[in-house]
C-alpha cells in the first residue's frame, strides 16, 4: 500500500512538472514580437504614424500615471487588506447565449465576461477582445484566476464576421484564444498598428489581419470599422508602447456601436461622438481603476461622462466581474455605475455573462450581483 501511494505521488508530481514545463515553454510565444523588427513594411508604417514618437507610441492627451516596476510604499499592506471583498462570495450566474441567426437589423450584445463581447449589428457579428484562458497572464501558472467560467466554449461560438482587438495586454489579447479562433473561424482580425506582428507569430495568416492606425478605417462584411483613439498604453513584457492601443467604431447602414477598449477618460470622446455618433450602444470599461493610475483606466463615473460625450443611447459596462486587476471591491464598479446612471438619467444594461441584450429593448437592471458581496 505504501508503495502504491509513493508511486501515485511520483506520477502526480511528474504530471505537475510536465504541465509546468509546458506552460513555461509557452512564455516566449506569449510575449509576442517587437513589431519594428517584424518586417520593413510594418516598421515603415509604424514610423509614419502621428502617434509614434521617439521610438514608442504616445497618447494625444499625455498620461500623468508613472508606471513603475517596484511596488509603491504601502501597496503590500493594501493588497493584504479586505482581500475577500475583491472576489464574489458565491457563484456568478451564467446564461446560455442564444443560438440561431442574428437579428437582421438592430443591435444585440452578448457579454461573455471581462471585455469579451459579441455584438450583432444589422445581421453581422463582431467579437471584441476575446479572452477564454483561465488567467490573463504569460503563464497559466500565475496571475489572477477567473471568477466565473466563460458561458460558451470557443468551439461553440457562431461564425463571426470580424474579430476586433483593442490592444495587446493579456486580458484583451490571448494567445490560446487567438490560435483557437484561427482554426475555428474565418473572420479577419482588426487590430491597432503593430499588433499584427503578434498575430503572425501565433499563426494567423497575413490575409486575415487588418492593421489600422487611429482614424483609419476598413469595410468588412458591409460594416465600416474605424480605429479611434484611446488613452492607455501597451506591452506584453517590460517593453512598453511598441504597439498601438485604441477604440473601435462599428457602423452599419443605420446602426452604430462604440467599444472603448481599455481607456482612461479624455477629451477625445467628444470628437469621436461628433464624427461618428450617435451610438445605439457603447461598451464602456468600468473596472480596474485606481488612484495610482487615474488616467489610463476609467472609473464608473467617467464611463458615464464618456458615454454622454459619445452620444450613446445604451451603455453596457465591460471590464469588470471576471478578473481581479485592482484593489477596489469586486462589485464596486457596477454599484457606482448604477448610482451615477440613475442620477444622470443614463440608460444602462448589466447582463449576466452569456445573457443577450437588445439595445432597443434592454431590460431593467436587476442587481444580480448584490447577493455576491
Amino acid at each position: 500500500m505504501a508503495g502504491m501511494r509513493t508511486a501515485r505521488r511520483i506520477l502526480v508530481g511528474g504530471a505537475a512538472l510536465a504541465a509546468a514545463g509546458w506552460a513555461l515553454r509557452q512564455v516566449p510565444a506569449e510575449l509576442g514580437v517587437r513589431p519594428l523588427a517584424s518586417g520593413p513594411d510594418r516598421a515603415a508604417r509604424i514610423r509614419r504614424s502621428p502617434q509614434f514618437r521617439d521610438g514608442s507610441f504616445v497618447n494625444t492627451m499625455p498620461e500623468q500615471t508613472t508606471l513603475v516596476t517596484a511596488p509603491p510604499v504601502g501597496l503590500l499592506g493594501e493588497l493584504a487588506k479586505d482581500r475577500e471583498q475583491r472576489h464574489p462570495t458565491g457563484l456568478i450566474p451564467l446564461r446560455v447565449p442564444p443560438t440561431g441567426p442574428p437579428p437582421a437589423d438592430g443591435v444585440r450584445a452578448i457579454w461573455y465576461g471581462h471585455a469579451s463581447t459579441l455584438v450583432e449589428i444589422e445581421g453581422r457579428r463582431v467579437l471584441f477582445d476575446p479572452v477564454w484562458s483561465r488567467r490573463p497572464s504569460p503563464s497559466q501558472l500565475v496571475g489572477p484566476k477567473r471568477h466565473h467560467p466563460v458561458p460558451v466554449e470557443l468551439g461553440e461560438l457562431p461564425q463571426v464576421d470580424a474579430i476586433a482587438i483593442s490592444h495587446d495586454h493579456y486580458d484583451h489579447l490571448d494567445l490560446a484564444t487567438v490560435r483557437s479562433l484561427t482554426r475555428t473561424q474565418k473572420a479577419p482580425f482588426l487590430v491597432p498598428l503593430g499588433i499584427g506582428a503578434h498575430l503572425e507569430r501565433w499563426g494567423v495568416p497575413a490575409y486575415r489581419i487588418i492593421e489600422l492606425d487611429w482614424d483609419e478605417e476598413a469595410l468588412v462584411a458591409g460594416l465600416r470599422f474605424v480605429a479611434t483613439a484611446a488613452r492607455h498604453f501597451s506591452g506584453r513584457s517590460l517593453t512598453r508602447n511598441d504597439t498601438l492601443w485604441g477604440s473601435w467604431v462599428v457602423a452599419g447602414q443605420a446602426r452604430r456601436v462604440f467599444y472603448a477598449g481599455d481607456s482612461g477618460y479624455f477629451e477625445g470622446y467628444r470628437g469621436i461622438g461628433a464624427a461618428h455618433g450617435p451610438f445605439d450602444l457603447t461598451l464602456m470599461p468600468i473596472g480596474a481603476y485606481s488612484p495610482a493610475w487615474p488616467d489610463i483606466h476609467m472609473n464608473p463615473e467617467e464611463a458615464v461622462n464618456a458615454h454622454l460625450d459619445l452620444g450613446g443611447k445604451l451603455l453596457l459596462p465591460v471590464h469588470w466581474a471576471t478578473f481581479t486587476l485592482a484593489l477596489h471591491p469586486w462589485a464596486e464598479p457596477v454599484e457606482r455605475l448604477w448610482r451615477e446612471a440613475k442620477a444622470r438619467d443614463v440608460k444602462i444594461a448589466v447582463p449576466r455573462p452569456g445573457e443577450a441584450v437588445d439595445a432597443s429593448a434592454a431590460p431593467a437592471v436587476e442587481g444580480w450581483w448584490e447577493m455576491l458581496h
